[in-house]
């Protein structure tokens, strides 16, 4: 998935998926090529289901 696609889905913008990427909170993208990274779209979903889980109380928060 392109950076565009995974911030509609999860919510955040560029700079704080990018943030959350050093602190080890979201999934880092693959480089495909020296300019295109894409993220795995089962990565990204199993992390919102697991923030998902957060914010009902029952887990963590982001």
């Amino acid at each position: 998935m392109k950076l565009d696609e995974v911030s509609r889905r999860v919510g955040l913008g560029k700079t704080m998926i990018y943030t959350m990427i050093r602190d080890g909170r979201f999934p880092a993208p693959y480089k495909i090529s020296p300019f295109a990274a894409r993220w795995s779209e089962r990565e990204v979903v199993a992390w919102i289901d697991d923030v998902k889980d957060g914010f009902e109380g029952k887990r963590r928060r982001v």
